[in-house]
């Protein structure tokens, strides 16, 4: 097992931007190749590992630095990770980056305007938040702090889902993560 290389893939993005769904895309590949690997996906950290979270910005800063704890320890051990949650913060993702180390660190930014978003929400949560019925919802009432640079940006209103995952794919071929 010493020949396994683990990196993480940090995607951040607003609720409905495709985090999730390009996790889980790139695990069905990453399943066909016998890969290990796991995900960390945001809705169920918070159900797991952070419950009794609010979305204040401190609770918020917690929640993302045990996904990075808990990516690290992953990493370390040669396990690929992949990240899907909103992380707002730019500090926060970057005390996760310096943490799992730059050279394992792949910051995936999913993006797609807010209008698109809203027209996604089949659970209606940005339309409340515009509203004022939801406070610090992300996008809305509370800031997302866009990367300056990340690694990889896909723009999931333009691109497939195989597009947008091929544009990931090639990225951790460059760097040396998979064949």
């Amino acid at each position: 097992m010493a020949d396994r290389i683990g990196f993480t893939l940090w995607f951040t993005g607003l609720s409905g931007a495709g985090k999730s769904t390009l996790a889980e895309a790139l695990s069905a590949r990453m399943n066909a190749l016998e890969l290990a690997h796991e995900i960390l996906d945001g809705d169920i950290v918070r159900t797991n590992l952070s419950k009794g979270l609010g979305f204040s910005k401190e609770d918020r800063d917690t929640n993302i630095r045990r996904i990075g704890f808990v990516a690290n320890l992953l990493t370390r051990n040669g396990v690929p990770v992949m990240t899907a949650a909103i992380s707002p913060y730019k500090a926060i993702r970057e005390e996760c980056r310096a943490l799992i180390g730059p050279d394992s660190f792949v910051e995936v930014h999913v993006h797609a305007p807010l209008e698109v978003l809203i027209e996604r929400d089949t659970k209606g949560l940005y339309k409340k938040a515009l509203a004022g019925e939801i406070k610090e919802f992300t996008g809305v009432s509370d800031p997302y702090e866009e990367p300056e640079n990340p690694d990889v940006k896909v723009h999931t209103h333009e691109e497939s889902v195989e597009e947008s995952l091929e544009k990931i794919w090639a990225h951790l071929k460059e760097r040396g993560f998979v064949e």
